[in-house]
């Protein structure tokens, strides 16, 4: 039998971020964006409220009997966040995008080691490093390289937009120990924040999503112990490129979960907006028009949560969710456009209310969903790729 319903802990987590995204976010979302800047008491409080609600969630599910609820539950915490916030959301601290390879490839020493920070009650931070100027959705084509000398790894090359970069404690970077392997030379390391020879660049002025923090890193004779390369569960030739593929299987619902949350806000505000704010005397017709596209991207919002929902559910099975995976991103990450420029074009009339400043604001920050965790073009070559793999889709 297929349930579609949240059990009780899990609406119950659901909500309480849900409320944590009112009190905490929403209340400095324009001001974060007008000054590129978030308050560090922000840090703290999401910090406090969320590690609370993850001890109480537990707890509760444990009795429920219920597991592997990881994905789904990030999933579920991403929609409300972003609804909040999606600059704010990437802002909160935590290991991040360094999670998913140390998990996945890392030794039991490693992952004590390097996550062990993160449980201190201090604020950390952590970083992926894997895009690169000349490369972006092309992995492969990675020219930063990491050459063993004697007990360290000397890792030269650089890097760019990385969210939490510059404050990120560990930083997992994705390096090349031999270019002419193509992508079977690839190898995830753990660089640590002040490591000589890592620089930090600029930090991207950028369209949208402008609190959050979008590093360029620079590695210049980066010298890291020979134990910082995550290589302790799997030592095959493909390890370090699988490590990234599967970071990316792991984030790219993350990415839907997050296009689903701007999308639904921007849906909310716009219902909002006509009910409260539509000018007198608008023509009937018209109104009909706009009701009808409304009830149309309801529609749509819960196929693209049904699509990112599945996509997590079977990454908690431990069941290969490549295809799923980029569905979701990529019909999330398209729908995120088409409904932010609705709310637009629908509340273009009157004046600019605060309902107008959210939804420009989530115009802008609506088009990162369509580009990072690889681009959606890339995306549909991904599902193409393995449509043609096992033709019979279930």
């Amino acid at each position: 039998m297929i349930n579609f319903t949240l059990s009780k802990a899990q609406e119950a987590f659901r909500d309480y971020v849900h409320q944590i995204a009112v009190e905490e976010m929403r209340t400095i979302s324009l001001a974060c964006e007008r000054t590129e800047q978030i308050p560090e008491s922000f840090f703290w409080n999401m910090q406090k409220r969320l590690r609370a609600n993850s001890a109480t969630q537990a707890r509760m599910l444990a009795q429920e009997g219920e597991e592997r609820q990881e994905n789904v539950l990030s999933m579920l915490s991403q929609e409300e966040l972003a609804w909040g916030d999606a600059a704010l959301s990437t802002a909160i601290p935590g290991p991040g995008l360094a999670a998913p390879p140390i998990l996945s490839q890392g030794s039991p020493e490693q992952r004590a080691k390097f996550l062990s920070i993160y449980a201190d009650g201090q604020l950390h931070w952590g970083a992926l490093a894997l895009t690169e100027p000349g490369i972006g959705s092309d992995v492969a084509g990675m020219s930063t390289t990491a050459v063993l000398d004697g007990d360290e790894w000397v890792i030269n090359g650089h890097k760019h937009y990385i969210t939490n970069g510059a404050r990120a404690d560990l930083i997992i970077t994705f390096a090349t120990v031999d270019k002419s392997k193509g992508r079977e030379g690839i190898r995830p390391f753990v660089v640590p924040k002040g490591t000589p020879g890592l620089i930090v660049g600029r930090i991207e002025e950028k369209m949208g999503l402008r609190a959050s923090q979008t590093a360029e890193l620079i590695f210049e004779n980066c010298r890291i112990p020979r134990d910082h390369l995550l290589a302790g569960r799997e030592e095959s030739a493909k390890a370090g490129f699988k490590a990234a593929m599967g970071t990316l299987d792991a984030t790219r619902p993350m990415v839907g979960a997050i296009a689903l949350g701007i999308a639904r806000a921007a849906y909310e505000a716009t219902c909002q907006w006509v009910g409260e704010e539509l000018p007198g005397g608008f023509p009937v017709h018209k109104r009909r028009a706009i009701d009808e596209e409304l009830e149309e991207i309801r529609q749509e919002l819960r196929m693209a949560r049904l699509l990112v929902w599945r996509a997590a559910w079977m990454a908690d099975q431990r069941i290969p969710n490549s295809k799923e995976a980029s569905m979701s991103k990529a019909y999330a990450g398209g729908l995120i456009m088409r409904v932010t420029a609705a709310a637009v074009r629908i509340t273009a009339p009157g004046e600019n209310s605060e309902t107008k400043q959210f939804i420009h604001k989530w115009f802008r920050d609506d088009k990162v969903s369509d580009i990072f965790e690889v681009t959606a073009q890339i995306q549909r070559l991904v599902i193409a790729r393995l449509m043609f793999l096992k033709v019979n889709i279930p």
